[in-house]
């Protein structure tokens, strides 16, 4: 009879035998770690909820800039944010509470920024405009309307929530 090498000699056996009991302890000891790592960052964002901005008696029907706080965690970092937001009383009463920042590159709007424009919005970044009620002005740079903030008013004071786009608040 003719003998028959083994495929696999005892020393290649016992090596990886021991190449794959140390990599799966390895991967016990690390997988924790790593979740420990990634965990916050997996959690979903909490929402935003509402904060005291304003009294409502000073609200008039001229847009105004109100400047407030919020706080925020990220991951692992907690911070307070400034936001601003242009509330004023439409024709009907109700209050609107618009996003300051321009749909078309972020930048900040103002109200009667440009003294050609009166009674708009305006943008400085690219000449974007807006109405009154927020709603983009065609032939400028936005393509969307102003956000708009929810809002709530709770004994007496002004309370907005997260920036929605129009329709959706």
């Amino acid at each position: 009879m003719s003998e028959r090498k083994p495929d696999v000699s005892r020393r290649q056996f016992l090596n990886y035998t021991l190449t794959g009991v140390g990599g799966f302890m390895a991967a016990g000891i690390s997988m924790p770690l790593i979740r420990f790592a990634l965990d916050p960052v997996l959690e979903p964002a909490a929402a935003q909820g509402f904060v005291q901005v304003v009294k409502a008696d000073e609200i008039t029907n001229e847009p105004q800039r109100f400047d407030y706080k919020i706080k925020q965690t990220d991951a692992w970092y907690k911070s307070e944010v400034s936001k601003s937001a242009w509330v004023f009383k439409d024709p009907k009463g109700e209050i609107v509470a618009l996003s300051p920042i321009c749909k078309h590159l972020g930048c900040t709007v103002n109200w009667k920024g440009d003294p050609k424009t009166p009674n708009e919005f305006y943008c400085p970044c690219h000449g974007g405009r807006y109405e009154k009620d927020g709603t983009n002005i065609p032939g400028t740079p936005p393509q969307a309307p102003l956000d708009r903030y929810e809002h709530q008013i709770k004994d007496g004071y002004l309370y907005l929530g997260a920036a929605k786009p129009k329709g959706g608040a």
